[in-house]
């Protein structure tokens, strides 16, 4: 698959655009909104392309076009107000997944947060944050398109060790961002996968073995 990543800047999508540009059977196409963010990455071999989450669907749409795949690994970040919550990990992820319906591509991953489809468990110092994703969320479900939702707990700056918890309800943990990169990577063509929804943490099981088994 040609795989376009919305947040390539992101730590998560750094990491999955390395694993894309050096896989056998994907390939990748990094979305950016800055030029010296493209010069950056066309010096490491990446194929780059200019847009931005606060634009129109139809400029992400452009962007998209050709692609076979969409990873939305976009987020406002933790030192942003409210506002850029909801024009970002909102509204952004809702102009992307129109902008995959405008651009004829059907598969869509999608990194949330975990336990964001459950209110109960949201951290009452972010809730606006799970506000977004859990709507987020509910869009992809609703589109049509061939989705996955990623729910990942507390994200680490550690190396990955390939072996994961997923399942439809894990209330906490940890996950390193290779790690999840990871399960982005493998989910793209596990069929197990598709219209599903699952919490990530650290765990005992090799990736492809336990989304396998979700």
């Amino acid at each position: 698959m040609k795989v376009f990543v919305v947040g390539s800047n992101g730590q998560i999508g750094q990491q999955l655009i390395q694993l894309l540009k050096n896989s056998e059977e994907h390939t990748v196409l990094a979305m950016v909104r800055k030029q010296e963010q493209a010069d950056q990455l066309a010096t490491q071999g990446v194929e780059t392309v200019l847009a931005d989450l606060e634009g129109t669907v139809d400029s992400i749409a452009d962007a998209a076009m050709g692609s076979d795949a969409i990873v939305f690994a976009a987020g406002s970040g933790g030192t942003t107000g409210h506002d850029k919550t909801l024009l970002i990990d909102l509204d952004g992820a809702g102009k992307t997944i129109e902008a995959a319906q405008k651009a004829g591509i059907d598969r869509f991953i999608m990194v949330s947060a975990i336990q964001a489809n459950n209110r109960a468990n949201w951290h009452d110092n972010i809730l606006p944050y799970y506000a977004a994703k859990h709507y987020a969320d509910k869009v992809l479900e609703l589109s049509g398109l061939t989705y996955t939702i990623i729910r990942p707990g507390i994200l680490k700056n550690e190396p990955g060790t390939g072996k994961i918890s997923a399942a439809e309800n894990i209330t906490s943990g940890n996950i390193a961002r290779e790690d999840v990169a990871q399960v982005i990577m493998a989910s793209l063509s596990e069929k197990n996968t598709y219209n599903r929804s699952f919490d990530l943490i650290a765990g005992e099981i090799a990736i492809p073995e336990a989304l396998s088994r979700i």
